[in-house]
Parts: structure tokens; C-alpha cells; sequence
């Protein structure tokens, strides 16, 4: 099988990833709000490249009060109208998402700027949508938990740590886990470029540690300190930043 993650906009590489045929997993943002390092994206065509620079400064500092400080500033009173174009660019993207993914067969889960919803709508019927399920897959059970880290800006595409749980403790044991979010290890969640800790999971890490599963995939952090990591039994991997790579990750049990 074929694992991806982190697509954020790269659909015409993710195309010749479905073109291979096949089995393929996707493990979250499929969208591009701003690429950090080349500024493109929805918010750098609604409001700026300057605006995009601003944000992405602001993002790497972990500063989310300057980021909403900023929004503020800049919408000011246009803030529905601001909120629809960005809206209207979400929606774009799935459809080109969509057309991407004609032909594709697997399973795919949302990540931190995804909308849950809008994603499971556009998918085609070969690929199905999976959050806190297990399917049994090339002869191998695979449970599945998406979403990102609760932040202060409140995006539809992040849970809780109480929402992860519930949602691992559904699972119980699996031979392969995929999430969205790394577990809570420092050199799986450290990047290298911003030199900053990002998101990561502790009831992820509680789960690999209690059920063991042999593998772990998940994205997330674009620039890892580390791809892989051993806890315990469980071999962990960042399947990659696939929008910088355009390769996705080959799996065979």
C-alpha cells in the first residue's frame, strides 16, 4: 500500500500516486491554507503575499494571539467578507482534491486544516473517509484517528486530547495505527527549520506504548528531527511532507 500525508494542495502529484493503483492511505491535510515556506496559498490569495509573511512569521514563533491580532487587523470590518473568500478557496480545492482522487482506492482521514466534512464529501465512493475505525486491510487490522492539536484558533479540523482519546480507546488493538498527529515524542515533533516543538499527541503516545501496534504512521511535522522512532515494539514513521516530496510511502507487511 501507498501512505501519504500532508498533501496541502499537491494534487497533481497526488494524482500520479493514484495513477499506480495501488491501495492508498492519506493521512490528512489535504488542503493548502499557506505553504510557511513559499507563502502560496488560500490566505496569501485572499489577503497577501505581505499578510502570508506576517502569518507564517507569527506561526513559527507559536505566537497564535499575534496571529489572531493580525487577522483582526487586517479584516477589520470585512471579516464575513474575508470569511467567504476564503470559504469559496477551501471548496475549490476539494474539487481539485476530488478530481485528483478519481480512480483511487483506500482510506483517508483529515488533518489540522481540514474541514472533516467538506473532505468526506468529495471523496469518491473507492475511497472512504475514517476516523476512529479499524479495517482490515491487505490482511493486516488498521485503526485510524484524524485531527490535529486543539489550538486557540479553534479550526475545524482540530480535537482534544479527550476527543483523541475517546477516539483511540475505540480502536483497542491493531497491528497498524495512522493518525494525523505525531505521539508526544521531541524528536518526531521537533522541526528542524522553525527550531520549535509542534503539535503532537500524548494519547497517541499512551495508546503505542499500552497496544504496541508494529507500526505507526502519521505527518504533521513537515521537517522532523527525526522520521522514525522505536517505542517499545512499535516502529513510528512520518510518512513526509508529501506538497515538498511528492512521494509517498511504500508499506508492505
Amino acid at each position: 500500500m501507498l501512505i501519504v500525508s500532508d498533501v496541502h494542495g499537491a494534487f497533481d502529484a497526488l494524482a500520479e500516486v493514484v495513477a499506480r493503483g495501488q491501495t492508498l492511505l492519506i493521512l490528512g491535510d489535504l488542503i493548502n491554507l499557506l505553504d510557511y515556506r513559499t507563502r502560496e496559498g488560500i490566505i496569501a490569495d485572499v489577503l497577501g503575499e505581505q499578510f502570508g509573511a506576517r502569518v507564517a512569521g507569527h506561526r513559527a514563533s507559536g505566537d497564535y494571539q499575534a496571529m489572531r491580532d493580525a487577522w483582526g487587523e487586517v479584516a477589520g470590518d470585512r471579516r464575513d467578507e474575508v470569511r467567504a473568500a476564503i470559504t469559496r478557496g477551501i471548496e475549490a480545492q476539494y474539487a481539485s482534491c476530488q478530481k485528483a482522487l478519481t480512480g483511487a482506492v483506500g482510506f483517508c482521514t483529515y488533518g489540522n486544516v481540514d474541514n472533516p466534512e467538506l473532505l468526506a464529501a468529495v471523496l469518491p465512493e473507492t475511497m472512504r473517509f475514517v476516523d476512529g475505525e479499524v479495517h482490515e486491510i491487505e490482511g493486516m487490522t488498521v485503526g485510524f484517528v484524524g485531527g490535529g492539536i486543539s489550538t486557540p484558533l479553534a479550526a475545524a479540523g482540530e480535537v482534544t486530547d479527550e476527543e483523541m482519546s475517546r477516539k483511540l480507546e475505540k480502536l483497542g488493538r491493531v497491528d497498524v495505527l495512522c493518525s494525523h498527529l505525531p505521539p508526544q515524542i521531541d524528536a518526531l515533533c521537533t522541526d528542524v527549520i522553525t527550531g520549535r516543538k509542534e503539535r503532537s499527541s500524548a494519547p497517541i503516545l499512551d495508546y503505542v506504548r499500552t497496544f504496541q501496534p508494529r507500526h505507526h504512521f502519521f505527518g504533521d511535522v513537515h521537517q522532523p528531527r527525526a522520521l522514525t522512532w522505536r517505542v517499545g515494539k512499535t516502529q513510528c514513521r512520518n510518512v513526509g511532507y508529501f506538497r515538498a516530496t511528492r512521494r509517498p510511502v511504500i508499506f508492505e507487511k
